[in-house]
């Protein structure tokens, strides 16, 4: 059975929207896009890199739609010599979408639904990287689909914006395995679901 790990930047009040820049994700009006930029720094840096798998194992993303998109019109097209894009590239891509557009980028494959997730995981394979998809991360834990869950914690409240984790049916509990924080104040905190989670 491979296990699902969920990868997130979030800020102290729990908002994951549009960490990169101003113009990421400007759903719902939010304008406060890039807040993560002040926070940056070496220790940060490493641990994105650790986070997306390029000094780890190779591993599947799960995505849903506008990741999936936004994602798709970025990391095909970056240069050659940055680390990040061809292992995004080379990795399966789970789409996790009821619409109907077709998906473009290589190895990308449409899940309807979180039964057909719940297949995909019972498989044998590499681990399967969430990576955004802000809207996946209530449904996957109402159906404790998340083994592990990786947050950096940036020291900023923003008071808008999609939050992580949304309404969930019932209680999760998460062991804490590691937390290390940055000369910045960015917490990176690494949990696992406990078995009566």
């Amino acid at each position: 059975m491979r296990k699902i790990i969920a990868t997130a930047f979030v800020s102290l009040d729990g908002v994951m929207q549009g960490p990169g820049g101003p113009q990421e994700d400007t759903s719902g009006g939010f304008d406060l896009g890039g807040w993560t930029t002040n926070y940056r720094s070496e220790k940060s840096g490493a641990a994105v890199l650790e986070m997306v798998g390029t000094l780890d194992k190779p591993y599947d993303l799960l995505l849903g739609r506008k990741t999936y998109d936004n994602f798709a019109g970025f990391w095909p097209n970056v240069p050659a010599d940055n680390p990040i894009g061809p292992v995004f590239t080379k990795a399966n891509k789970y789409v996790l979408t009821s619409g109907s557009a077709k998906l473009e980028w290589a190895n990308s494959h449409k899940l309807r639904n979180i039964d057909e997730l719940k297949k995909v995981k019972a498989e044998e394979g590499s681990d399967i990287v969430l990576w955004g998809s802000s809207t996946l991360y209530p449904q996957l834990l109402d159906a404790n689909l998340i083994d592990r869950l990786l947050l950096m914690t940036f020291p900023i409240v923003l008071g808008k914006g999609k939050r992580i984790f949304g309404n969930t049916s019932h209680q999760v509990a998460l062991k804490l395995m590691k937390c290390e924080a940055t000369p910045t104040g960015v917490i990176m905190a690494t949990h696992e679901q406990t078995p009566e989670g």
